[in-house]
């Protein structure tokens, strides 16, 4: 793969249960787990999944027009599944939006149905990956490793 093909993101441990979360352009969030205003990771998740097809609607549909009103909802179902562990099903992203009136607007929503699912079907990199599937690898890096290391030295 190509290095403009690589994303990351840093978490740092700030508490017991709270994380900052920081891109490689210098922004951060807050994560927890829901006792604050800080967002869960399956908020993160649900908004990832509507901020990518709302980018890609936008961008198409905001060609022809500028939106008077432009929200999306995401909501879904966190269970327990017949394995015993937890994920979200039912899934829906919903859309809430308004072009002006006029040959402009016309035009942007007679774009809104295809880009729609253009983002769904090619364009959405998040819910094109919840939804094909993709493995995910948990490693130890560095620290962890050098502890066993050291240990290891211990012992001789």
């Amino acid at each position: 793969m190509s290095d403009d093909s690589f994303r990351s993101v840093r978490i740092e441990r700030t508490g017991m249960g709270t994380y900052a979360v920081r891109n490689t352009r210098g922004g951060s969030m807050s994560v927890g787990m829901g006792e604050d205003t800080s967002f869960t990771p399956v908020e993160l998740l649900l908004a990832a999944i509507g901020g990518c097809t709302a980018i890609d609607v936008d961008l198409i549909t905001s060609r022809r027009a500028e939106p008077i009103q432009f929200s999306v909802d995401v909501s879904g179902d966190k269970i327990r599944d017949e394995a015993g562990g937890n994920r979200m099903r039912n899934l829906k992203v919903e859309f809430t939006v308004t072009f002006p009136a006029g040959a402009e607007g016309d035009r942007a929503r007679e774009a809104l149905p295809r880009s729609l699912q253009q983002s769904h079907d090619r364009l959405c990199t998040v819910s094109r990956t919840v939804e094909l599937g993709t493995p995910v690898a948990i490693e130890i890096d560095g620290a962890a490793g050098a502890r066993q290391e050291q240990e290891s030295s211990d012992d001789r």
